[in-house]
C-alpha cells in the first residue's frame, strides 16, 4: 500500500510566511488609515473652542444667568418652516411688568443638535415694539436648537436654547 501524498503546489518557506505577515499587516493599516481619514472628516466640531478658556468664564455665565432670572423677561419666540426651505422666527420680548421691551440687539441661530456645520444664522431685526423677525434660508427639515441672545449696551441681558422640530 502506497502512502505518500503527492505534493501539490509550492512549498511553504520562510519568504512565503514573509510575504503573507507583511502583506496582512499592510491590509490592517491600510484599513485603519483609511477609518482615520474617514472619522476625521467627518467630525462635526467640537461645542467650544477652549475647554479651558470655558470653564474660567464658568462663574461669569452663572452669574449672568441669575441676573437674567432676576429680570423675570419672557420671551416667546415662534419659528415657522416654509416649503421653499426657508424659515421665519418671531420673537416677542416682555418684562417682568409685561411692558414691550424695545431697542435690544436680539441675534438668533437655528442649530443642529449634532453638527455644527449645518447651523443658520437667522438675521433678527425689530419690527416693531418688543416684536423681532427675521428669516434664514436653506433650512432642512429636523431637529433644531434656537438659540436666542439679545444685547443692550454691549452687555448680553437675555440667553436661551430651545429644541424645536421642523417639519
Amino acid at each position: 500500500m502506497d502512502t505518500d501524498i503527492p505534493a501539490t503546489g509550492r512549498p511553504l518557506t520562510g519568504r512565503r510566511v514573509l510575504i503573507y505577515l507583511l502583506a496582512f499587516f499592510a491590509v490592517v493599516i491600510g484599513v485603519n488609515g483609511v477609518m482615520m481619514t474617514l472619522a476625521v472628516e467627518t467630525l462635526p466640531g467640537t461645542e467650544v473652542d477652549s475647554p479651558y478658556r470655558a470653564s474660567l468664564a464658568y462663574k461669569s455665565e452663572i452669574a449672568a444667568a441669575q441676573a437674567q432670572t432676576a429680570r423675570a423677561w419672557r420671551v416667546a419666540a415662534h419659528v415657522e418652516r416654509t416649503p421653499d426651505s426657508r424659515a421665519s422666527v418671531r420673537i416677542e420680548a416682555r418684562d417682568a411688568a409685561d411692558t414691550p421691551i424695545s431697542g435690544l440687539a436680539v441675534t438668533a441661530r437655528l442649530s443642529r443638535p449634532t453638527d455644527k456645520r449645518g447651523d443658520r444664522t437667522v438675521g433678527i431685526v425689530e419690527r416693531g415694539i418688543g416684536i423681532y423677525r427675521g428669516e434664514a434660508t436653506d433650512v432642512p427639515s429636523g431637529q433644531w436648537d434656537l438659540v436666542i441672545e439679545a444685547e443692550r449696551g454691549g452687555d448680553r441681558v437675555y440667553l436661551s436654547r430651545n429644541r424645536v422640530v421642523l417639519p
